[in-house]
């Protein structure tokens, strides 16, 4: 098994057809196929092999893609990192996971050049590096079949989680990322006629296995853009370039509040929303402005990342759906003891699609797992007696207040059904007397001014007191990830910072 037949099979079905478009400009599976085979070979001569770790620092675009499935083809093992690390994060990762060779761009060459040691960084490729892409594409040969490896070998490392402290270097293997992006293709009814817009960047799981991968096994076309531009988005969308939109809630939601929504959205056929829960008023808008659905699954880096997915069959608002194929969930308590349906406990996962480990990470791993091979998520989340999960919370952003829990994403449900509110975050934050208080940090839509007092007896009449938040804070804007994930921990050191200066 490799990963990189995918990209060969599509190539050999449908030469002709888009893999990528970016500005306009688009690139033939037959042409991608045939770069992502001269950096194969051109990674052989200068002495990659097998097994070897070869990282990607670089925005996205079609070379990323030609360089990822070139290291893949060969057997290596993809390290797939952010373009936007600093230095120090950049230090941590690259020697925690020690890349033979590393496609990059100019920006990042002082940091990896203090880097270089033994079977580290050898090669830095860019434009000012060891040798260009251009030049590495041009050593190599136009010709070369993937190799066969290991189902159970490592084909890429992601790193999720926090920048400090041991990393957690995600392995997947061949079978892992088929397995998930199978689950993909079959569940959006993907063809080769689909135009998948990908603005998240490919170091991300959703980016890289969601969109990027099914995409490619699905012999459809990329357009590709480096972030997320409204204009430029629009513009792709009047002008049929785009069939299925993926996003993230806080886009959907400036989304909402154009005219003309409905004929803006041109061809778009499909819609999902990744990175962070979707509030139900959001979904329920969208589907009456639009006509279409807000499609959304439950994932993490660690499942490649397909876990469970509220499909066209019947698509539950409020719930991230049921299991998908080869994979099973429970919920279960802090000891590890299934709980009955609709009970609310830890989400854990078993399945192909389930990470081997943390890459040289042995404690993290075992910490990670219950007997059985079951992943343990860190969400807190329900079951259905129909099979369909509704995530309450992430562990550690429950907040106990008195000794009552309260999960920040109820609180936040209700936030966003308050005419006035754009976008929320909810968290606990120090209390003397009450151990936690629930803290709520509120972005009002353009031109509304938020009434605390009117907005707390709203609160009052669809939440317990305790849940009711005791503080309110008015921001500009809420921390994010480059995915556009909704940083709580920011808003924590944030108001700590805060709070001791006073």
């Amino acid at each position: 098994m490799n990963l990189a037949k995918n990209l060969e099979m599509s190539a050999f079905f449908f030469p002709k057809r888009p893999a990528v478009s970016e500005d306009g400009k688009e690139t033939s599976y037959a042409y991608l196929n045939e770069c992502a085979n001269r950096v194969a070979t051109a990674l052989l001569k200068i002495g990659i092999a097998s097994g070897d770790h070869v990282a990607l620092c670089a925005p996205n675009s079609g070379d990323w893609l030609a360089f990822y499935f070139g290291v893949i083809k060969i057997g290596a093992v993809a390290v797939t990192l952010s373009s936007q690390l600093k230095a120090d994060e950049m230090t941590l990762l690259v020697n925690h996971s020690r890349p033979k060779a590393i496609f990059t761009h100019d920006g990042k060459l002082g940091d990896l050049e203090k880097l270089r040691g033994k079977d580290c960084l050898e090669k830095i490729i860019c434009p000012e590096g060891d040798l260009s892409f251009e030049k590495l594409l041009d050593s190599g040969e136009g010709v070369f079949k993937a190799v066969d490896a290991e189902r159970t070998a490592t084909a890429a490392i992601l790193y999720t989680g926090g920048t400090t402290g041991i990393p957690k270097g995600v392995m997947l293997s061949h079978e892992n990322i088929n397995a998930a992006i199978h689950t993909v293709v079959h569940h959006e009814l993907s063809t080769e006629y689909d135009k998948a817009l990908c603005f998240l960047p490919f170091n991300h799981v959703f980016g890289q296995m969601h969109i990027m991968n099914a995409t490619i096994l699905s012999g459809g076309c990329l357009e590709l853009m480096p972030g997320f531009d409204m204009d430029r988005v629009l513009a792709a969308m009047k002008a049929g370039r785009i069939t299925k939109f993926f996003s993230v809630p806080t886009i959907y939601v400036r989304l909402l509040t154009l005219d003309r929504l409905k004929e803006t959205m041109g061809d778009v056929r499909y819609c999902f929303s990744a990175a962070a829960s979707m509030a139900a008023e959001t979904v329920h808008q969208w589907k009456e402005r639009t006509g279409l659905s807000i499609y959304e699954g439950y994932g993490m880096t660690e499942a490649a990342p397909t876990v469970a997915y509220n499909h066209q069959y019947r698509h539950v608002i409020g719930s991230v759906g049921t299991e998908v194929p080869g994979v099973e969930i429970q919920i279960r308590d802090e000891k590890g003891n299934m709980l009955e349906p609709n009970s609310a406990g830890e989400v854990c996962v078993r399945g192909p699609n389930i990470m081997k480990g943390y890459y040289n990470n042995v404690e993290g791993t075992r910490k990670a797992f219950w007997p059985g091979g079951w992943f343990r998520s860190g969400d807190v989340g329900v079951l259905d007696v129909n099979g369909y999960l509704f995530i309450v919370d992430r562990l550690k952003d429950m907040i106990i207040t008195g000794g009552e829990n309260v999960y920040s994403l109820e609180v936040e449900e209700v936030l966003y059904a308050y005419p006035d509110v754009q976008e929320c975050a909810v968290i606990g934050t120090p209390d003397k007397e009450w151990g936690e208080r629930v803290t709520a940090f509120i972005l009002p839509k353009p031109g509304r001014v938020i009434d605390e007092g009117d907005l707390k007896d709203f609160l009052k009449t669809r939440l317990s007191a305790y849940k009711v938040p005791k503080c309110f804070f008015v921001v500009d804007d809420l921390p994010r990830s480059p995915a556009g994930k909704l940083l709580k921990r920011k808003l924590r050191q944030s108001f700590l910072k805060d709070d001791d200066s006073t």
